[in-house]
């Protein structure tokens, strides 16, 4: 995601019908600007609209899905730690 020539994006990794999405990165200057955020939801709703499991690595994504419990649904049953989410 690019805000005003900056970026925020989210490293992942696919496997099948899951993703696994490792680490959530924004350049300094969108530093507590949303934009970590914004990029994890966009992502998250692309992962729900297409039936997508995820595998939540990264600690941002993790905590993201803590304060927005209704997206644990594409969380994979699978993922160890699914029960600490």
């Amino acid at each position: 995601m690019e805000v005003n020539g900056k970026y925020a994006f989210i490293n992942y990794g696919e496997f099948g019908s899951q993703t696994a999405l490792v680490h959530t990165k924004t350049d300094l200057e969108l530093s507590g600007t949303g934009a970590a955020s914004a990029v994890t939801e966009k992502t998250l709703h692309y992962l729900d609209k297409n039936k997508i499991e995820l595998l939540p690595f990264c600690p941002f994504v993790r905590a993201y899905i803590q304060r927005n419990p209704q997206r644990m649904r594409i969380v994979s049953k699978k993922f160890k730690g699914y029960d600490k989410l």
